[in-house]
């Protein structure tokens, strides 16, 4: 008994040390052979793709900052959206390029453990603002005498905030809970990032708990599902009574852009975390990651840009103030 005691303190301070965070063994083998030629093939993608979501979620923002016109709920959505987006990807992303640029892919267990607070957190608050989101259009769609009076500027910011505050607050229990589990197994976690189940996995006790993690996790993402669902269901219904197809085609394209982000969204969380006792191979396992925790952001600005009307005129609005400021400036 003394030397298992002796044996799983001296691995605990192992993990406490660092967490080695692979990317997956075919992965490594991949980017430790490009090293070595000097050929960054993974690392130079997605540091152009960090740039992008970083630039294109803050210009979707300040367009819809500094243009009146878009001083509305909807709009107002999509900004916050944007906004939790640069530093959803941000929890990830520059860890991730740091584990390809160094041999020693090591993280410790506090940012282990913060890296999963912040990354739910936000993925959370994006979810529930997701949500809103498909209220708020059901509502001025389906009832759009009463909008203006429902959607008011004070609710609106009272569920923008309200979304954020419930996206962090809801995972701090189960974080504390995480931090005080005694781990003392092989300390490597076969993902791109610190996820639940991975993490759980090292620990040395009743393992039994990550299946009430993944059910806790399945009954929020249906119920958010569920919600957007029933709410998109009866939009269709509505918009489809509409006579005129010019009355029809704005209906739509005003729910495009939502209607794409919340499949490309939900989809891939849907594939990452309601899987119950099904297994993935481990390639798939990081490409549903990567669809989530990169693409996804990757695609936002695009889809709300380039499918909104509105947005380009206030974007190119933006792009020409900044013009002119570099102008006077110079």
């Amino acid at each position: 008994m003394v030397k298992q005691s002796h044996r799983e303190l001296v691995a605990r301070d192992e993990l406490v040390k660092g967490v080695s965070c692979v990317f997956l063994r075919i992965t490594i083998k991949a980017a430790e052979t490009m090293f070595e030629d000097g050929n960054l093939l993974f690392f130079i993608p997605l540091l152009i793709i960090y740039i992008f979501i970083i630039i294109g979620n803050l210009i979707v923002f300040f367009a819809v900052r500094m243009d009146t016109h878009l001083h509305n709920p909807m709009y107002n959505f999509i900004s916050i959206f944007s906004f939790l987006e640069i530093w959803y990807t941000t929890a990830t992303i520059p860890k991730m390029l740091s584990n390809l640029v160094n041999k020693k892919r090591t993280i410790s267990i506090i940012g282990c453990l913060l890296q999963m607070y912040f990354f739910h957190s936000l993925g959370n608050s994006e979810g529930i603002l997701l949500t809103t989101m498909a209220i708020d259009r059901y509502v001025a769609i389906c009832n759009p005498l009463r909008y203006s009076t429902i959607m008011t500027p004070r609710l609106c910011t009272q569920l923008s905030i309200g979304s954020c505050i419930f996206g962090f607050l809801v995972l701090l229990p189960e974080i504390v809970w995480i931090s005080t589990l005694p781990f003392c197994g092989p300390n490597k976690i076969h993902q791109i990032f610190c996820d639940f189940e991975p993490v759980l996995r090292l620990a040395c006790t009743d393992t039994s708990m990550i299946l009430i993690e993944d059910v806790i996790h399945a009954i929020a993402i249906i119920f958010s599902v569920l919600i957007i669902a029933l709410s998109y269901i009866r939009i269709i219904t509505v918009i489809l009574r509409i006579p005129s197809a010019e009355g029809r085609q704005k209906a739509f394209s005003t729910c495009a852009s939502h209607l794409g982000v919340f499949l490309m969204f939900y989809g891939s969380v849907c594939l990452m975390y309601l899987r119950f006792c099904a297994t993935f191979p481990p390639i798939l396992d990081t490409i549903i990651a990567l669809m989530f925790a990169v693409l996804a952001p990757f695609f936002n600005p695009i889809i709300y840009s380039l499918r909104n009307k509105d947005m380009k005129i206030a974007i190119k609005k933006l792009l020409c103030l900044q013009k002119v400021f570099y102008a006077s400036a110079g």
